[in-house]
């Protein structure tokens, strides 16, 4: 806090969105001083999954013989993520998982984007941790159909004996590396995009709050802001999509070991 005048002046930070804070919390006397915390992470990650249940719910018009516009756009939708798992996997055994995950993401980011809420896919332990769980799952499930022959995986075809331990090494770096770099270029991409959004924003709320000839010229770069708005929207469809098709990769991996 900075005082001008004795009048404070708090300055906030880009960062301070991101912050995981508690909204209610319970401490019972009880089982060591039991303590019950609702966060915004949890709140939000409740209601991206409600939205996504009741959105799919609403949509689906088996009775009616025309569908709605929102029935098609989720059936487009469905028919290019299930062309996508057949492109990449070859059959769609993997297709309601991969489905699942694509809309959380995007309907986590989308969720970002409305002013004031809070995007739980720029909190490091969403992104890492389904990144993490994804590489823990594909694993085991490389393991349960390779058995010992998994392992062979990180040894290249027609590698020379004399390269073998150096390229095992680089092998076994790049396989532990996707349990973080999944999340991580989740979280980068929409933690960068969101203070971006936040620093522009502050600035045109002070030049709008001038006089009336800066507020005027503040609109040239205020139509720019929206247009950055819009892009914003595209990666959060973007990022869904990249992490997705990142997923089937690794699941293709383990399964025909490429």
């Amino acid at each position: 806090m900075i005082l001008f005048n004795q009048i404070p002046c708090f300055i906030n930070s880009p960062l301070e969105q991101f912050e995981v804070t508690s909204l209610i919390g319970l401490n019972a006397p009880i089982l060591g001083y039991f303590n019950l915390t609702l966060t915004n992470l949890a709140l939000y990650s409740v209601l991206v999954i409600l939205f996504i249940i009741t959105l799919h719910y609403y949509c689906n018009n088996k009775n009616k013989l025309v569908p709605s516009k929102w029935q098609i756009a989720l059936e487009s939708l469905f028919a290019s993520i299930s062309s996508m798992v057949r492109e990449q996997l070859g059959k769609e055994v993997y297709l309601p998982f991969i489905y699942s995950l694509f809309c959380f993401i995007l309907i986590a980011n989308l969720f970002g984007s409305v002013p004031y809420s809070f995007t739980i896919t720029t909190s490091a332990i969403v992104a890492i941790g389904l990144s993490f769980t994804i590489w823990t799952a594909v694993t085991i499930l490389g393991l349960s159909i390779h058995k010992l022959h998994f392992f062979a995986y990180f040894i290249p075809s027609g590698t020379p004996l004399a390269l073998i331990p150096l390229l095992v090494l680089i092998e076994v770096i790049s396989y532990v590396a996707r349990a973080a770099s999944l999340g991580l270029r989740l979280f980068a991409n929409m933690l960068g995009g969101h203070t971006l959004m936040k620093i522009l924003s502050s600035f045109l709320y002070k030049m709008f709050g001038a006089s009336f000839i800066i507020a005027f010229v503040t609109l040239i770069p205020f139509v720019l802001f929206l247009g950055i708005m819009l892009l914003e929207i595209g990666v959060a469809f973007i990022q869904a999509y990249v992490f997705t098709i990142l997923t089937c990769s690794y699941i293709k991996d383990a399964v025909e070991l490429h």
